[in-house]
């Protein structure tokens, strides 16, 4: 493939009056959406639903993976700050601060793609270098490898969404776990995601919803959020909202209660003393966020997700939907190509990145094969 245009777009952020943000969405687009779950029965699995351009968002699945890591106005400060905690308390509660800070605002009505085998995303902030591969198709697993060799941290993602449709509403669950090791202290943080669930009916809304469980392996140190949303009917209740604890798993004892909202502030409360802090402000952390920037076209790999889909970005980006739908189908149909080549030769695809396995209870697991990510010709500030 030669490198013609690499498109990388702005990160999802939280709005504010300077923002003038894209706004990629079709007209008409909630029916067009109802028209396009007419014929699809409640409980069906929607893994293998192929969307048509209208409904896509110009990057990959991975692309929005990866942007919950390096996208952040004060990243190096959040992931330094768990690890210059002077107590496994302070780590954990900035490890939970960390994790809020992955939390995006979605976007109703519109989807990323879904990354083809093999397809990759490096990108590097600073010292901090994160790899994504696309290590199975079905399912859709998609595995991330982040390091920052300063600060001697590490974070891998192992993750893959199923959804859902439930008649008036989708839910994505998004199984898999992510860990954050911080080397320095020998600790290990093993976190899952909160799901996206999407109201069609009555009033249409998107949000995070569920409940995360963050843990240090090491300390027994434990904090269990729960994302809350508006009432399934969208009237009422508090949006975007996040309560929950944090407890020494070892007695049971709640330490600190944590409440706020995850697109303002979060803060946590201290059980002994009452006393209450702020410990993430979402103003601070993921406004105004800017693209990466391509600073060697030639060292990108042929992999990358900005590459494989820059056509596609390009047209949705100038709302040309014919020309949209072409380019998708050429990287779809060029998929299947290699797919049918590889099987009449008898081949088995192996990841490049990570050795993958699976436990006899069904969980999936991906260990980088490199200790260190590489840093890469795309950067963000």
């Amino acid at each position: 493939m030669e490198i013609t245009n690499i498109v990388l777009t702005k990160p999802f952020s939280l709005r504010d009056d300077s923002d003038s943000e894209e706004n990629y969405c079709a007209p008409n687009l909630l029916q067009r959406l109802l028209s396009l779950l007419k014929n699809v029965r409640p409980g069906s699995d929607l893994s293998r639903f192929q969307l048509p351009p209208l409904f896509n968002f110009p990057k990959s699945q991975l692309q929005c993976y990866g942007e919950s890591i390096y996208s952040t106005a004060s990243s190096d400060r959040l992931l330094s700050k768990c690890n210059t905690g002077q107590s496994p308390i302070d780590r954990l509660i900035s490890v939970v601060a960390w994790s809020i800070s992955t939390t995006r605002p979605p976007m109703f009505g519109t989807a990323p793609y879904n990354p083809i085998l093999g397809e990759t995303h490096h990108v590097s902030k600073g010292n901090l270098n994160v790899l994504l591969e696309q290590v199975s198709h079905h399912p859709a697993l998609s595995a991330l490898h982040a390091t920052d060799e300063k600060e001697n941290i590490e974070i891998i993602w192992c993750h893959y969404p199923v959804a859902k449709f439930n008649g008036r509403s989708v839910e994505a669950q998004v199984h898999g776990k992510r860990q954050l090791k911080l080397l320095n202290h020998g600790e290990t943080y093993e976190m899952n995601s909160p799901n996206l669930f999407i109201r069609i009916l009555p009033v249409p809304g998107i949000d995070w919803i569920g409940n995360v469980n963050i843990k240090c392996i090491e300390t027994g140190l434990e904090a269990e959020l729960s994302y809350i949303s508006q009432s399934f009917f969208g009237f009422g209740g508090n949006r975007r909202l996040i309560k929950g604890k944090i407890i020494d798993s070892l007695t049971s004892k709640i330490l600190y209660k944590v409440n706020g909202h995850w697109d303002s502030t979060v803060t946590v409360k201290d059980t002994n003393n009452s006393d209450e802090r702020v410990i993430y402000d979402a103003k601070e952390v993921i406004t105004r966020l800017q693209a990466p920037v391509v600073k060697d076209a030639e060292s990108v790999w042929q992999t990358e997700s900005a590459l494989i889909w820059s056509e596609l970005s390009q047209a949705i980006l100038n709302k040309d939907w014919e020309k949209a739908r072409e380019a998708k189908k050429v990287v779809e149909e060029r998929q299947r190509e290699v797919m049918r080549e590889r099987e009449s030769k008898g081949e088995t695809w192996v990841p490049k990145h990570f050795i993958v396995s699976q436990s006899k209870e069904g969980d999936w697991d991906c260990l980088p094969i490199q200790k260190w990510v590489p840093p890469s010709p795309i950067v963000t500030l």
